[in-house]
């Protein structure tokens, strides 16, 4: 039995929320005023592009059923989601685009 600590990952998820466009901006609030939540995007429709990254599976649920739940929220549909190793997601990539 492998008795190593488990690697400390990160998780990622991106979500398209669709609130009620008088409400909007209070979801916006509320959203960032969650750990580890961005909204990237609103439109005056009420339709908001939203990342999140949490430190385990339970807490990023937790946050998208906050989400979820808040009033003036019609949907929060989870578009992407991944988890990695913290030291992987940290590590510098070279660009495509430019020699290194």
């Amino acid at each position: 039995m492998d008795s190593s600590p488990p690697p400390d990952l990160i998780h990622i998820a991106s979500l398209v929320v669709h609130a009620l466009p008088q409400h909007a901006q209070e979801v916006v609030a509320a959203i960032g005023a969650l750990p580890g939540a961005q909204v990237h995007a609103a439109s005056a429709a009420g339709k908001l592009v939203v990342t999140l990254e949490a430190d385990s599976d339970g807490t990023m649920l937790d946050h998208i059923a906050t989400i979820q739940r808040l009033d003036g929220v019609l949907t929060a549909a989870l578009v992407y989601q991944c988890a990695d190793r913290r030291e992987t997601m940290e590590e510098e990539m070279a660009d495509a685009d430019r020699p290194t």
